[in-house]
């Protein structure tokens, strides 16, 4: 089997120095601090038209936490916020996301990792209604045909999140919920889109319910014609996406609910053979991934609501073939099956603290399966209890304790403590995290793949241990809010190879940085946000890392305008130079990856409650840029479409 092929599917990051320990190198975002003056005259002018936004729900912990009343790092993205930007893939939205680094091998469908703080790929938990999504050969999650249409929200939580979440949550979780139904009455609504590259998109969805149950069914389909992704021959490598989802929740009784949720994507990237000279080599060459997940959950209550106890499970069944002219077909399967349950107790103490408190424990099992040339499975138990507290309406404290029991590695015991302090009689919030993560060895560096490839089964499961510390501040009212974070998180027993085998690093791999986050929401209709983020992430050796930029940022406007009817955007991500490595020479030299700035633009129109037309303009100037050397990327698309409900 060609080593490219190999390498597409190992982690490419830690697994072999080949396809994927990419570097970083820098850029610096210029934010919303322009606007701030402005910000200011409006606030004075109008301050009795402040909208206070409400406090919005993440998933930070095993149960739901208000997002002031978190101390971990953490950004919201809304399904309304997606839809009005008119993002097309999540890995994109993500990219406006501080401390987070994208890396797509070439168009819309490819290889797509996401590193967050420095980390690598497989370190951030990638979890779907609940359902763990990342493949169980490599451990990571491909974010290349992710479709962002379906979604209600996506959870961003940075940090070691191990001990709520377990192995593979070492460095963040992006938890994904997308769009369930509603309790009065159904409503279908649907998108068409074409535009440059020979791209089509089409989704419908329906929603509805009734006073004891609510479901959703949803479909998404996108094509492109593509591009030429390298400079091997002169064919447009094109891509296919799929998605389906399922929703429903049930009252069975007062007191007890039933929920269940059912997804399908499939895949399909035209690549070309880069180790190959030959061009002819490459015409119809492609990848393919399907992936199918689905959960069954039991929620019931008693104690007058006081304590809560939830049943689950689930499944993810993620197939990968690789398919090239000259070379046999490559497949792989990788099934991940979990039952958990929990308990969580709720009780007041008035006369202590006046405080609020929740008390939870629950207890996992996970089996994973991996199918190549053999079959391999492995099992593990996992026991975690967590404790949330709220002291005088402006302390709060979370903490949790997690024991792993695996059958092949070494048991692991991981902690995590947030806090965060609303100062009374300011406009100020203190928040802070430490915390530990471990990442287990993947099938294919405890087993290997082909002869070419010889896993090691002695590796040793990675350990991160990270802190951050922040302010989050508002001005004007609210208009403005700033939020900076300092993280380190450092790593040890780091797993790095070769195309031959792979072995644990040793020393420390450091890894620090600052993150910088604002919003702005003026009056008259004008909105703007921009982040910065500085990262600095080396080796034992001191190297710096592949594909993790040193400065990254993003800035975006908006204005709405005409009765709410029109409205107009901008956004611009910033990529600092970076370092990757050129595998076109023996041994791989270290290339540098030039900084670059991606400009889109785009606006809509409401021609009645029920229709909505729109367009926009992606790297607007015709950027020509690589994310993964050797790989080129899309220049200036133009996009159109529709939006109906009825």
């Amino acid at each position: 089997m060609p080593e490219r092929t190999v390498l597409s599917e190992n982690r490419r990051d830690s697994m072999t120095r080949n396809l994927v320990q990419h570097k970083k190198s820098a850029l610096i975002l210029g934010t919303a601090l322009t606007v701030l003056s402005f910000g200011n005259a409006l606030a004075q002018e109008k301050k009795q038209e402040t909208v206070q936004l409400k406090e919005i729900i993440v998933t930070a912990g095993r149960t739901p936490i208000e997002e002031g009343k978190t101390g971990r790092a953490v950004t919201v993205i809304t399904g309304k916020q997606l839809e009005q930007n008119q993002v097309r893939y999540v890995a994109d939205a993500l990219r406006m996301v501080p401390g987070f680094a994208v890396s797509r091998t070439g168009s819309y469908g490819g290889l797509t990792q996401v590193r967050v703080r420095g980390a690598e790929a497989n370190q951030l938990m990638v979890m779907v209604d609940g359902v763990e999504a990342g493949n169980p050969g490599n451990g990571e999650f491909d974010f290349g045909g992710l479709l962002a249409s379906d979604i209600d929200r996506i959870e961003v939580l940075r940090g070691p999140q191990s001990a709520f979440w377990g192995a593979g949550a070492a460095a963040g979780v992006v938890n994904i919920i997308t769009k369930g139904g509603n309790r009065d009455g159904f409503k279908v609504s649907g998108t068409t889109e074409a535009g440059s590259r020979s791209s089509w998109l089409g989704g419908v969805q329906l929603q509805g319910g009734a006073e004891s149950y609510d479901m959703a069914l949803g479909a998404t389909y996108r094509t492109t014609k593509g591009f030429n992704i390298t400079d091997i021959g002169d064919e447009k490598d094109g891509a296919r996406s799929l998605a389906l989802n399922g929703k429903i929740n049930i009252d069975l009784s007062d007191t007890v609910k039933l929920d269940a949720t059912l997804r399908y994507t499939k895949n399909r990237t035209d690549t070309d053979v880069d180790w190959s000279p030959v061009p002819q080599n490459s015409v119809g060459a492609y990848d393919e991934t399907s992936n199918f997940m689905g959960s069954l959950g039991l929620t019931w209550t008693g104690l007058d609501d006081a304590l809560t106890q939830k049943l689950r499970f689930s499944g993810n069944a993620t197939e990968y073939q690789s398919n090239t002219p000259i070379m046999p077909v490559y497949e792989t399967k990788g099934r991940r099956y979990k039952g958990a349950y929990q308990a969580s107790y709720v009780f007041d103490t008035p006369a202590f603290a006046d405080a609020h408190h929740t008390v939870t424990g629950g207890v996992e099992w996970t089996r994973e399966t991996f199918e190549t040339t053999k079959n391999y499975e492995r099992d593990s138990y996992g026991f975690v209890g967590q404790y949330n507290g709220e002291y005088w309406d402006q302390f709060y404290l979370n903490l949790a304790l997690r024991h792993d029991v695996n059958d092949e590695f070494k048991d692991a015991t991981t902690y995590s403590l947030s806090t965060a302090w609303s100062v009374p009689d300011t406009n100020a919030r203190l928040h802070s995290s430490i915390g530990t993560g471990n990442t287990n060895p993947t099938f294919f560096e405890q087993f290997g793949t082909t002869t070419n490839f010889v896993g090691n089964p002695n590796l040793k499961p990675e350990k991160s241990f990270g802190w951050d510390a922040g302010l989050e501040y508002s001005f004007f009212n609210g208009l403005l809010i700033t939020d900076v974070t300092y993280f380190i998180q450092n790593l040890t027993n780091e797993i790095q190879g070769s195309s031959q085998t792979v072995t644990n690093l040793d020393g420390k791999s450091k890894r620090h940085g600052v993150e910088l986050a604002a919003t702005l929401n003026l009056f008259h209709g004008f909105t703007a946000g921009g982040t910065y983020t500085y990262t600095s992430s080396r080796a034992p050796t001191g190297e710096q890392a592949t594909r993790r930029p040193r400065h990254s940022g993003s800035l975006n406007v908006a204005y709405t305008f005409y009765e709410d009817r029109a409205r107009m955007f901008g956004e611009a991500v910033f990529n600092g130079n970076m370092k990757d490595n050129n595998f076109g020479t023996f041994p791989a030299s270290v290339v540098t990856l030039n900084k670059h700035t991606i400009v889109n633009i785009g606006g809509s129109y409401k021609f009645t409650d029920k229709l909505e037309g729109y367009a926009r303009i992606e790297n607007l100037f015709d950027k020509k840029y690589q994310e993964v050397y050797g790989y080129n990327t899309p220049g200036r698309g133009a996009f159109a479409g529709l939006k109906a409900s009825f």
